[in-house]
């Protein structure tokens, strides 16, 4: 398998791909006016304790108060993690402590940031604090030394884990997350990150004692640093950069932090675009799409909407060659693994639910639930997959940090306000008609002059003539139309005059 970091730097945005065999599988921006704020640590004021939801809101110097649960504030150390959750500790057991007794209004508070802002919904916080680096996450103040439930090899596990008891011993007493990027490394790799480690959170105890309230303390490293620290991995061939000193920067950073992938970074110099030269704007643009088209013929529909994330399975134009159950399986078997790879470009995340085409043979159903599985499993987000439901369909979750792809690049249509649809020209013609009679009951005038659409008054004006005629003798006022490119289908005004 070929697998290829690209990453695009302009002024004001930058851009990492991960693609794997030529096809884009992840996308990650950050723009200089939305950069985010997960992995952040600040220094917060209590704005107010909600004994009845058990969290507190708190001022971080963000544009909404972020909040903070009382799940996240006593947090049990972990012994086993995912890859999707060992940047951040995993989550503690049920709180029994009142959370006012945990917090008072306006007190002082030192958090870290672990969800960004989503669309109306503030920053969510931990007080657990949790600082990744290339080979290890930093636990501070806990004891236990936690091993990636990805590393799977029984012998290796233990290896690391005599190596970090070895190498914290007699130590700050901090507690530690041994990353899955950590398989394989030595002694030595792991004692440079434990240092550099110790010296950030110093600095972070320093910054906290004298910071103001609402303010940071500590940033996460910029997304090319993070893209390198985070995606880099064996399998990796290439990281290909198109600006000569953020290349220069990631190669100083790769050869203190990870020198043996530091030759793995190379400056992209030609002439086109390079995610034109690797088909990475095509994509992007058909990820906005909601319509997937999948080889066989057969087609996904993806949904977003504010409380989960639909996908409908269709057959479309694939006939199959034997009979209807094989045509259905084949066509789930290709989906399953086009919908692992959609949520993790899309950035999909929350409550996913998968419509696959009805199957009857139950061997079918285990078959594509376990090629679903399989195909996530490289995803870096914690996904969790049930089994079918009575309705066949298959409910899944996807650990979301960040807005999806489509609420990155976009924002609800102007015409229809993000509904996908507008009014008819009938039905807005309607409407109109209904305005002016309300309009002359209220208020005493000559004569009235609509303004509309160019569009709906030339339907007014030729495919309801008659019925202007009837309202104006209905009435006893003439009525004049106007229109105006300005006006959007569903917007109208009557003056009288």
């Amino acid at each position: 398998m070929s697998e290829e970091l690209l990453v695009n730097v302009t002024p004001r945005e930058t851009r990492v791909a991960v693609v794997e065999n030529g096809m884009l599988q992840e996308l990650h921006i950050e723009r200089g006016s939305q950069r985010g704020v997960v992995g952040n640590i600040y220094k917060g004021k209590v704005q107010r304790v909600m004994p009845g939801m058990q969290a507190a809101f708190v001022d971080i110097g963000l544009e909404r108060a972020a909040f903070l649960h009382a799940n996240d504030i006593f947090r049990a150390a972990p012994l086993d993690v995912t890859e999707g959750e060992d940047a951040q500790a995993v989550p503690p057991p049920q709180v029994q402590i009142p959370i006012t007794e945990l917090l008072r209004d306006g007190a002082e508070i030192v958090v870290q940031v672990v969800k960004d802002p989503i669309s109306s919904k503030g920053a969510r916080l931990t007080t657990q604090i949790s600082i990744p680096s290339r080979y290890l996450v930093l636990l501070p103040r806990s004891k236990v030394i936690g091993i990636s439930a990805r590393i799977e090899d029984d012998a290796e596990r233990a290896r690391l884990k005599t190596l970090m008891a070895e190498l914290t011993a007699g130590g700050a007493g901090h507690g530690y997350i041994v990353r899955t990027n950590a398989e394989g490394q030595p002694a030595e790799a792991l004692a440079e990150d434990i240092a550099y480690l110790g010296r950030v959170w110093a600095l972070i105890e320093r910054n906290a004692a004298s910071a103001q309230q609402g303010t940071r303390i500590y940033e996460d490293l910029s997304l090319p640093l993070r893209a390198v620290r985070d995606l880099i991995r064996r399998d990796v061939d290439k990281v290909k950069v198109d600006s000569r000193e953020t290349c220069e920067h990631l190669r100083e950073f790769a050869a203190k932090y990870m020198p043996v992938l530091a030759d793995k970074i190379e400056h992209y110099s030609g002439a086109r675009p390079i995610f034109d030269m690797y088909g990475v704007e095509d994509e992007i643009q058909r990820a906005l799409d909601k319509e997937v088209p999948l080889k066989s013929g057969g087609y996904l529909v993806i949904d977003q909407t504010e409380a989960m994330t639909t996908v409908d399975v269709n057959t479309g134009s694939f006939l199959g060659q034997r009979n209807l159950e094989e045509t259905v399986y084949r066509t789930n078997l290709e989906a399953a693994q086009a919908v692992a790879r959609q949520l993790r470009l899309r950035n999909l995340g929350g409550i996913i639910i998968i419509d696959f085409i009805d199957m009857h043979d139950a061997e079918h159903r285990r078959q594509v639930l376990r090629t679903l599985e399989k195909s996530l499993a490289k995803d870096h987000a914690k996904t969790t997959v049930y089994d079918f439901s009575p309705l066949g369909l298959v409910e899944m979750t996807r650990k979301r940090t960040v807005e999806s792809l489509e609420r990155q690049l976009c924002e609800p249509c102007h015409e229809c306000s993000g509904r996908g649809m507008v009014k008819t020209g009938e039905t807005v013609t309607y409407e109109i008609f209904r305005e002016i009679v309300r309009a002359v009951r209220q208020f005493d005038a000559a004569r009235l002059l609509v303004i509309a659409s160019p569009k709906v008054v030339a339907r007014i004006t030729d495919e309801e003539s008659n019925a202007v005629a009837e309202l104006e003798e209905f009435i006893g006022k003439s009525i004049r139309f106007q229109a105006d490119a300005q006006y959007l289908q569903e917007q109208f005004d009557v003056v009288l005059l």
